[in-house]
């Protein structure tokens, strides 16, 4: 069975043949032939290449080989929906995963009865490490953030704990900022960003809902590739994430936060649902407004940027017309929202470059005063 190229811009990450070298496969037909029998026939059934290649890491690892010698050691700090996601997906294709939150009673239930993920093919149920106590975790190949963006130093100081000298630190965090505020405390060489088009809510503690598939698409602070972020990428695709290399991962960050600007806050405010807000000629008139000056902002800086940024913010509105947004979520259960690293994020960067920037700030100011009733 051939592998295959996920491309952008040029070489990006390469799935590798799901053959492996002839004195690996001969240890490994030796320990596990009833497992070869049972991956054949998995094969000869189309099973998906991703579940045929998880089966093969479970196994050999089990054994103590593996196709890439030794494998990732990858901490996901920050537990939610999203870290959940990733966490549990790649320690189900057979990386060393550790869950860090500070969510009790979720870890407590991924500690006695492993992550229950829902996903539209059926739950899967997946085994993995997961504690409070980020020291407990040990030292870390990678360092995977999720955590709110105003988490974002607390969450990196507590994390050097975990930080060998070659230790990378990936923000897929959402707004402006992540990856300065790490490299204040990281050698910014050794910081890396991303963004991703997963979906994913919290069910309950322990279980999370795989809401959507998407690509997701990473780069260096610094810019440039290094084999290590190719191996990232690799291990990433193997886990069923699809992953893209990118040297344009600012313009990425800010086309992503240029939807949620358009969508966040004011489904919020209105307790609307994101496709809600495409039925309201008023929602419809300040969601616009927004975005055209978060644009210009972007423009001013030298971002290039999606030709119409504002029929991009529809299109994601009605393909995810029935979620409550996560700055939603927020206000529903009276916590701390990201306000400041997106709507308030444009506000800042527009006054440092004297653009007036009226409805990101008004929408920024309405979304505090609610949270000062918290």
């Amino acid at each position: 069975m051939e592998g295959f190229d996920l491309v952008s811009d040029g070489v990006v990450a390469h799935e590798p043949n799901i053959a492996l070298s002839s004195s690996v496969v001969k240890g490994f037909f030796v320990k596990t032939k009833k497992c070869l029998i049972l991956l054949n026939i998995l094969l000869a059934r189309r099973t998906s290449l991703i579940f045929a290649r998880t089966f093969v890491n479970v196994v050999l690892r089990r054994q103590g080989v593996s196709e890439r010698g030794e494998g990732m050691k990858i901490v996901v700090v920050g537990a939610g929906a999203m870290g959940s996601l990733f966490g549990g997906l790649l320690a189900h294709a057979g990386e060393e995963v550790c869950l860090v939150d500070l969510w009790k009673a979720h870890i407590e239930a991924i500690q006695s009865q492993g992550l229950i993920l829902e996903e539209p093919e059926g739950p899967l149920t997946l085994p993995l490490r997961a504690t409070t106590d980020v020291a407990s975790a040990g030292k870390a190949d990678l360092v995977l953030l999720f955590v709110k963006a105003y988490d974002t130093e607390r969450a990196v100081t507590q994390s050097l704990v975990l930080e060998k000298e070659d230790t990378l630190f990936l923000s897929l965090q959402n707004g402006l900022g992540n990856g300065e505020v790490i490299s204040q405390h990281v050698d910014p060489s050794r910081v890396l960003l991303g963004v991703t088009n997963h979906g994913a809510t919290v069910l309950g503690p322990g279980r999370i809902r795989h809401a959507g598939r998407g690509k997701s698409y990473l780069g260096a602070l610094r810019g440039g590739r290094t084999n290590r972020l190719e191996e990232i990428a690799r291990v990433f695709c193997q886990a069923g994430l699809e992953t893209e290399l990118t040297e344009q991962i600012e313009e990425l960050i800010w086309e992503k936060l240029l939807v949620n600007v358009g969508i966040n806050a004011l489904a919020a405010l209105t307790g609307l649902k994101n496709g809600e807000l495409l039925d309201h000629p008023e929602t419809l008139m300040l969601m616009e407004a927004m975005v055209s000056e978060a644009a210009q902002v972007a423009r001013a800086k030298g971002i290039r940027i999606h030709a119409d940024p504002f029929q991009k913010v529809i299109e994601v509105a009605r393909a995810t017309g029935a979620n409550r947004c996560s700055m939603g979520q927020d206000l529903d259960h009276r916590r701390r929202t990201e306000i400041d690293v997106i709507n308030g994020a444009v506000v800042r960067e527009a006054k440092r470059l004297g653009i007036p920037v009226p409805y990101n700030e008004m929408i920024t100011a309405l979304v505090k005063v609610i949270e000062r009733r918290f």
